[in-house]
């Protein structure tokens, strides 16, 4: 059965419509052909999310999100780890409502886990698309 759970850790932060995002997210997975056994998304503080870039993957820098795969075959499984304070303050530098940045972080994890990558500048490039277009059910 899959599921899709929320957690806040070093902030105060309660997500809105979690029902609408959960159906949102299974409709992505479902439009690229896979299912969701578990995903954990983690609200996080700038600090906490920076010692897991530390510890975890050795960067020293302030990072929006981090997702940690443990999907096998079509069935996917991870934790995304994001962190509010990056969001506000991206929302704020692209722009756009708090809100709207908060998806395209959520959906950018889930896209991770569906096996997209963002390294390179062609692989970006695709990611930034996939994003739209994962934002554009949303509405």
């Amino acid at each position: 059965m899959s599921s899709i759970h929320f957690f806040s850790h070093e902030v105060k932060f309660q997500l809105k419509n979690k029902r609408n995002i959960i159906s949102w997210i299974k409709k992505v997975v479902k439009k690229e052909e896979s299912y969701i056994e578990e995903i954990n998304y983690v609200f996080c503080s700038d600090s906490y999310l920076l010692a897991i870039n530390q510890g975890f993957l050795k960067h020293n820098t302030l990072t929006d999100i981090i997702t940690f795969d443990h999907s096998e075959g079509d069935s996917l499984e991870g934790e995304i780890y994001i962190s509010i304070e990056r969001v506000a303050e991206n929302a704020i530098k692209y722009n756009v409502a708090f809100g709207e940045e908060l998806n395209r972080v959520m959906i950018h994890g889930v896209l991770h886990l569906l096996g997209y990558k963002d390294k390179k500048p062609s692989e970006k490039t695709l990611m930034r698309k996939k994003e739209e277009d994962c934002l554009s059910l949303r509405k």
